[in-house]
């Protein structure tokens, strides 16, 4: 049906550089995960494990593979790198990729500082084994980079390797390029969009707010994050104009004055 009506923005067919949506998985079951796939696979390119979840979660291994049968790209959260850096335990983290048959890495200092210098080096190394996404911006609310910071460490780290990187947010949308209410950040957006091509951000945006101006203010096909499973359907309405928030967004003036 949405076929056939008319003033829809285009939405690419995966595999897709853009419009990329990234699901947070805290804990799905098996089931779950077929279920999820059954009705969101066509709107979900990646889901992440969120943080040291795979580690705990039973039959991860089986609905990693569900994941990548269905078209998406699993991948194991920021935070579990740097729960294997801290233990210097790089080579272990390289060996749970490969038994799991991850191909794609996602290299984050949120819960850690690690030099940037470093942090650049791991991102090397991983890239020549497959995929890399890397996330800027710290989960401690005292640690604040400036605009110029974000962008700097942006495109070093897509220089370095990274495929995309991710603007931090935590699943809470209330630090990195949020304030603590859950508004954006102007300043640090503006500045990010304005130097980083969009194509290469992924916005990190668990709340219905947040993905509602990210689309906005930068179109259908923006690449958004930390989607919650039971959001994935809620959010391509939104992506299409299909939603409240959006319903004006990409009507033609004409229709809009009525």
């Amino acid at each position: 049906m949405k076929r056939t009506l008319p003033y829809l923005p285009e939405r690419p067919s995966r595999p897709r550089q853009s419009g990329l949506t990234m699901v947070m998985d805290k804990g799905l079951s098996v089931r779950e995960a077929e279920d999820l796939m059954s009705v969101g696979s066509e709107y979900t390119d990646m889901v992440k494990l969120g943080f040291g979840t795979s580690l705990v979660t039973p039959g991860v291994e089986e609905k990693i593979e569900i994941y990548r049968k269905a078209g998406t790209i699993p991948f194991l959260g920021g935070t579990l790198f740097e729960i294997f850096i801290i233990r210097n335990m790089f080579a272990e983290f390289l060996e749970l990729l490969n038994r799991y048959e991850i191909d794609m890495v996602e290299v984050s200092d949120g819960s850690f500082d690690i030099e940037h210098e470093k942090k650049l080096e791991y991102i090397s190394i991983l890239a020549k084994r497959g995929k890399v996404i890397s996330e800027v911006g710290s989960k401690k609310k005292e640690v604040v980079y400036t605009p110029e910071q974000w962008v700097a460490m942006m495109k070093s780290e897509l220089e370095a390797g990274s495929g995309k990187v991710i603007a931090e947010a935590r699943e809470s949308g209330t630090t990195g390029i949020y304030n603590e209410d859950g508004s954006i950040n102007s300043a640090i957006v503006d500045a990010i969009s304005e130097h980083v091509k969009l194509e290469n951000v992924i916005w990190e945006a668990p709340l219905k707010s947040q993905q509602a101006w990210f689309i906005k203010h930068f179109g259908a096909n923006v690449n958004l994050g930390n989607i919650a499973p039971d959001e994935i359907i809620s959010l391509e309405a939104l992506r299409l104009g299909l939603r409240g928030d959006t319903f004006f967004q990409f009507l033609p003036d004409k229709l809009k004055d009525k």
